[in-house]
Parts: structure tokens; sequence; C-alpha cells
């Protein structure tokens, strides 16, 4: 089984920023694709950002130039630095990690973190 804790997340005024950071932990032999997503309230879970094993990035169009994503393969983590939020940046934001459990598995499988919530006011 693998566990991907969320943190960082929080109520801020707009323009200001906030840091997520998510680690994941148990039966991992490698880590292929990390991201983040986010739900707003009566909305579909989106992709917010993605970044490969090799560091390549994938934003949003809506988050691009404010949100950077980054991750540490040593600590498998993965972290969203938010700046300029915005109210419509409002939403629980959830950690994905795209795992290879052993290094004879054929498939890789996805898990979730519990989602943090971000709160953004006017």
């Amino acid at each position: 089984q693998v566990q991907l804790v969320e943190s960082g997340g929080g109520l801020v005024q707009a323009g200001g920023s906030l840091r997520l950071s998510c680690a994941a932990s148990g039966i991992i032999f490698s880590i292929n694709a990390m991201g983040w997503y986010r739900q707003a309230p009566g909305k579909q879970r989106e992709p917010v950002a993605t970044i490969t094993s090799g560091g390549r990035e994938n934003y949003v169009d809506s988050v691009k130039g404010r949100f950077t994503i980054s991750r540490d393969n040593a600590k498998k983590a993965v972290y969203l630095q938010m700046n300029s939020l915005k109210p419509e940046d409002t939403a629980i934001y959830y950690c994905y990690a795209a795992v290879r459990p052993r290094s004879n598995s054929p498939y890789e499988y996805d898990y979730w973190g519990q989602g943090t919530q971000v709160t953004v006011s006017s």
C-alpha cells in the first residue's frame, strides 16, 4: 500500500502565496508522474500541474506563470508553490502519484492524497 500525505493548505488573501507539500510512503519501487489536482465546490476535479520523474512540467492554463511544481525524488515528495493567488483558486487540492510498487511490477498504480483545503479571500 501507498500513502500520500499533503500539507500546506490554508486561508490566504488574494495576491498571497501558499506552498503545498506531499510525501509518499509505503511499498514503492519508483514513481513516474506526480502532480496536483483540485476540486472546487460544484465542479469536477481538474488537473492543476503535473511533473514526470525526469522533471517535465505541465500546467493548466489558468495557473501558468503563478504556480510552480517541483519534486524531490529521494524524498518521494512533490510540491506546489502558488503565488498571486486568486479567489477562483479556492478548492480542495489533491496530490497524485503514479507508483510502480516493485521492480517486477508490470503496471503503475494511481494513488491520491486525502486533500488539503486552499481558500483565497477577496
